[in-house]
């Protein structure tokens, strides 16, 4: 049915054919997945000591404000990251703000952490009990004179509604959010985001999103950072806001960051580097590019555990996390394992 309408919704502009998408799952006008590998032994796994059916989420991003999660895990998804959220809802950058680069299988977006605050999507979200392992993507907002206090406030706020929360530092579409990345910043955040969950008594989980555009010194000074504070999930990675060289549509040039096929070379690379100097010691979740069996196939080889997407659901439809599982199943059986996770870091 998707390749059917997917010339019309390609019609539309790039985010109201999201927001289109929005509403068609909040009203359930998308059917749920018949799928044919439900509970496969092939694709078990546990994050943050849950088990979940396969090792496959929905990227922050996508529903931003925690209005179809469950509609996300009826689809097939193993778990779902919502947010980015903000203390304070706001607007976000001036649109147009997202384009769609369809010859590149790519999308780049400037949105700029638009949300409707955290009072907001956490009273949603306690009115709507998730039916799987949800996780909360926060950052600060725009216009924040403490960028510190501003992911304390969400933290404190979502700790015991999520399944595990992640410290967005790595965004191009928030001006100098990615000065986080030095690592006397980030020991101060994640110092004091681990002082809040002591002073709450909270065993949440703590995950880290990082960019795609850091150079090997970077990682190896972030890996320290977070092994030093007990982080127990990296995310690998974000949107680029460089690798522009060999895309094709006119829009290449657009300010933001860009998604999607482009960037998984660059984010496979970087979870290898990543799970190089780790050695398991945290666990890894690749994004950047993952449409199919093989570029799951790809990422668990460079070192994920588990894979999140956005951008290929845009191309491939709802139907994608089937389509991934069926793809991937074959290259496993070729391999001959009996569980994904023996194929980790094999690259």
């Amino acid at each position: 049915m998707f390749s059917n309408l997917r010339s019309l919704i390609f019609k539309l502009d790039p985010e109201t054919a999201h927001n289109l998408a929005i509403k068609s799952l909040k009203f359930n006008f998308v059917p749920n997945i018949l799928e044919e590998d439900k509970n496969s032994p092939l694709f078990k796994t546990k994050l943050f000591n849950k088990d979940l059916e396969n090792p496959i989420g929905m990227a922050a991003g996508f529903d931003k404000n925690a209005e179809v999660y469950n509609s996300l895990f009826r689809l097939g998804f193993g778990f779902v990251e919502v947010g980015t959220i903000t203390p304070l809802k706001q607007y976000g950058n001036p649109k147009p703000r997202v384009f769609r680069l369809v010859e590149d299988e790519a999308l780049i977006n400037r949105l700029g952490f638009n949300n409707l605050g955290a009072k907001n999507v956490v009273d949603r979200i306690k009115s709507n009990k998730q039916i799987g392992l949800l996780g909360i993507n926060i950052g600060p907002n725009k216009d924040s004179e403490n960028r510190l206090k501003d992911y304390l406030d969400c933290f404190k706020i979502f700790h015991d509604v999520a399944n595990y929360i992640t410290i967005n530092i790595s965004s191009p579409n928030t001006e100098d959010l990615r000065s986080f990345h030095e690592d006397t910043k980030l020991n101060e955040l994640l110092e004091a985001v681990n002082k809040a969950k002591k002073d709450l008594n909270s065993k949440i989980p703590i995950a880290v999103k990082v960019s795609p555009d850091l150079d090997d010194k970077e990682i190896k000074k972030i890996t320290e950072v977070l092994l030093s504070n007990n982080i127990e999930v990296v995310i690998i990675s974000n949107t680029s806001d460089s690798s522009r060289d060999s895309l094709i549509n006119i829009q290449k040039h657009q300010k933001g960051g860009l998604s999607g096929k482009p960037i998984e070379e660059k984010s496979t690379n970087m979870i290898n580097k990543f799970y190089k100097i780790l050695n398991g010691r945290i666990k890894i979740v690749g994004v950047g590019g993952v449409d199919s069996g093989k570029s799951a196939y790809e990422k668990f080889l460079a070192g994920a555990s588990y894979v999140q997407l956005y951008t290929g659901m845009v191309y491939r439809g709802p139907n994608i996390v089937n389509m991934i599982k069926k793809e991937l199943k074959e290259l496993l059986i070729k391999d001959g394992v009996k569980n994904f996770s023996e194929i980790v870091g094999k690259k």
